[in-house]
């Protein structure tokens, strides 16, 4: 029991300090007026409300429903929409209104779930770190790669694989045509762009094939992009054991098996 929680009159706020994956920090809290904490300022939003709050020393794969109104302007319905709140990291707790900088107690922290919007409120869970637990052990066999290129495993140098550029020219809903790109027939097939500048700025795409300068994405951007938007660029690779050798040759990382026989051995018969 802290000393906060000793006095006949507490004076108790709950906090959100929310670290969206493109950069944007956060802070709300259920007071009625704005708290500087740690010099970030947590606006009021009686909206945002936790869903019953259990803490325990098991290993269990602990989850906590976060609803709340789209009452503060930092909260969008357009942002939801197109996924800039899915993967926030988030922390819950308590301060002392009166001294917020003072002692604080944690009640819950993790990641964002997908998030869902019903009416003019949203709903999500929030996954805390024993989630990680609930991933397989062992990987499961498989003929493609299963690392990604230029993680740990792969150990492909993507800096020089990565280049910004300039958007010349918009193709269509989900192609368009940079200034510069690699010049490696399908270089940025199931790469990444992430735009730097515009409206999507902040959001990431995956790039479905390419041609040149010409990159047509899995799916249009959530706005229309426009001729002079800055875009970064990662090439990509389709985890085939050949494109590992040929292209990259990183055949002694390729992280799957390639040459083991498959469900269609029992089709096979003499001659085939």
């Amino acid at each position: 029991m802290t000393a906060m929680l000793e006095r006949p009159l507490t004076t108790l706020a709950f906090c959100w300090r929310v670290a969206r994956r493109d950069g944007i920090c956060l802070g709300f809290t259920t007071h009625d007026r704005a708290l500087s904490i740690g010099g970030l300022a947590y606006r009021p939003a009686p909206g945002m409300l936790p869903s019953a709050v259990t803490r325990s020393d098991g290993f269990d794969s602990a989850a906590l429903d976060v609803s709340g109104a789209l009452a503060s302007d930092a909260i969008s319905a357009a942002d939801l929409a197109v996924g800039r709140w899915d993967g926030a990291a988030i922390s819950l707790f308590a301060v002392d209104w009166e001294d917020p900088d003072g002692e604080r107690i944690t009640l819950a922290r993790g990641e964002l779930g997908e998030v869902a919007l019903k009416g003019a409120a949203f709903e999500a869970e929030l996954k805390g770190a024993a989630a990680v637990l609930d991933r397989p052990a062992v990987e499961q066999t498989s003929p493609d790669c299963r690392a990604e290129l230029g993680d740990r495993r792969c150990r492909i140098d993507l800096a020089p694989r990565t280049r910004m550029s300039r958007v010349t020219t918009v193709v269509g809903e989900d192609a368009v045509e940079v200034e510069a790109a690699a010049e490696a027939p399908n270089a940025y097939a199931f790469g990444r762009l992430r735009w730097l500048s515009g409206p999507n700025c902040g959001l990431s795409a995956m790039i479905l094939s390419s041609e040149g300068a010409r990159l047509t994405l899995r799916q249009p951007p959530p706005s229309p992009a426009e001729p002079g938007d800055l875009v970064e660029i990662v090439e990509g690779c389709d985890k085939l054991f050949a494109t590992c050798r040929e292209r990259f040759a990183n055949s002694d990382n390729f992280r799957g098996e390639p040459h083991l026989p498959g469900m269609d051995l029992l089709t096979r018969y003499p001659g085939a």
